[in-house]
């Protein structure tokens, strides 16, 4: 078959998913008003799944790599429609917990099959490119997922953006149904030596890294609509609009990162906590104004994926060696790093009120900010 478009159903899927994680980041507002829950506890909804994704990250590909991989990324998008599906007819703000849990199980297994899937469809010098054509999966669905699902509930009705997630994945079941073909696993690979990568003390302070730039993003981020509602004082059209800002300018900061991150990791690294913490500081102070918010969030938006991409390449680059399990540390560290920041940043909310955060967020920034400070003083051959 065409290997390009095997390449971009893979990516469709992992948008699908991704979706799924975080296009509810957009929806609180209108959870916590339906469920009578509290925003903080609507927050439950990313950061329960993410901690789930945290645990089994590492673990579960294990248990299916020796299933064909067409079968088993199949099982997997069935139970991500049939889950959203169940979560747009809850009744209660706890079965709709429950039916978000579940796929989570599930999430990086498809994104471990997806990035094995693209890597062997092409030769071992393009690997790399189809690789990263898959990873735009995620960068289009933390960024687009979000505005695209709130502009949907804010349009229809929250139920009709819990459907979207369905419909996703549901085209990309039928995508890798009709056009991927049969992948057979001709031996079951051996994970002990990528396991023996976590002998490695770089690797820890890569990880502690990754997971504190993703906590100090999302102690902020999981809350951007809620933000805009209370502090900044938008109506539901004007932050739909702003998502869609944020996802726009952070589709041009992942070219950003790939030029940065060639170019100069560590300094890229070292620059990126300082960078974003000016713009939380800019958010607390002004962020009540339109205009200048509007701003923010552009520099905001480029810098969020910036951080996913250095999280990511933190990550590998200190297993070289493993590639596969590297990535599925950072889908289990960056994961965490979204439990943490989002289960912090409910607290600042509920203790200190919306405009405080920030607080959360900057917090993490200097924690990152030291974890790499660490690596790149000791482990300076590893970047």
């Amino acid at each position: 078959m065409n290997k390009t478009l095997l390449i971009y159903i893979l990516a469709l899927g992992i948008f699908g998913i991704i979706n799924t994680e975080m296009g509810v980041i957009g929806l609180l507002p209108q959870i916590s008003e339906q469920f009578g829950v509290s925003v903080s506890t609507a927050g439950l909804l990313v950061s329960l799944f993410a901690l789930v994704i945290a645990i089994s990250g590492p673990f579960m590909p294990l248990f299916f790599s020796g299933i064909n991989r067409k079968k088993a990324m199949l099982f997997v998008l069935a139970v991500f429609v049939i889950t959203n599906l169940f979560s747009a007819f809850s009744h209660s703000f706890t079965m709709l917990l429950i039916t978000r849990i579940i796929p989570a199980f599930l999430h990086p297994v498809y994104f471990s099959l997806a990035f094995v899937a693209a890597a062997s469809s092409v030769s071992k010098e393009h690997t790399a490119k189809a690789v990263s054509k898959v990873f735009m999966g995620v960068t289009a669905g933390m960024v687009l997922g979000v505005p695209i699902t709130s502009f949907v509930a804010d349009i229809i009705s929250l139920q009709a953006a819990l459907l979207f997630f369905a419909l996703v994945n549901a085209i990309a079941f039928i995508g890798i149904l009709l056009f991927v073909p049969s992948m057979p696993v001709n031996e079951k690979l051996s994970y002990g030596k990528q396991l023996s990568v976590l002998k490695k003390p770089v690797m820890w302070f890569s990880m502690a890294a990754a997971a504190f730039i993703l906590s100090g993003m999302y102690a902020v981020y999981s809350f951007f609509a809620e933000y805009l509602d209370k502090v900044t004082q938008m109506s539901g059209k004007e932050i739909s609009a702003m998502l869609v800002l944020f996802g726009a300018t952070g589709i041009l900061g992942n070219l950003v990162a790939g030029r940065f991150l060639s170019t100069n990791a560590v300094k890229t690294a070292l620059v990126f906590p300082f960078s974003l913490g000016i713009v939380y500081l800019l958010m607390y102070f002004i962020g009540t104004l339109n205009i200048p918010m509007m701003i923010i969030i552009l520099v905001w938006g480029i810098l969020f994926t910036l951080g996913l991409n250095i999280s990511q390449y933190w990550i590998t680059s200190a297993a070289t060696d493993a590639p596969d399990f590297a990535n599925g540390l950072f889908v289990a560290f960056g994961n965490l790093g979204v439990t943490i920041g989002t289960f912090i940043g409910g607290i600042f909310i509920t203790n200190m009120g919306t405009q405080h955060v920030i607080w959360g967020g900057l917090l993490f920034l200097v924690l990152a900010l030291l974890a790499i400070v660490m690596r790149t003083t000791f482990y300076k051959q590893s970047v």
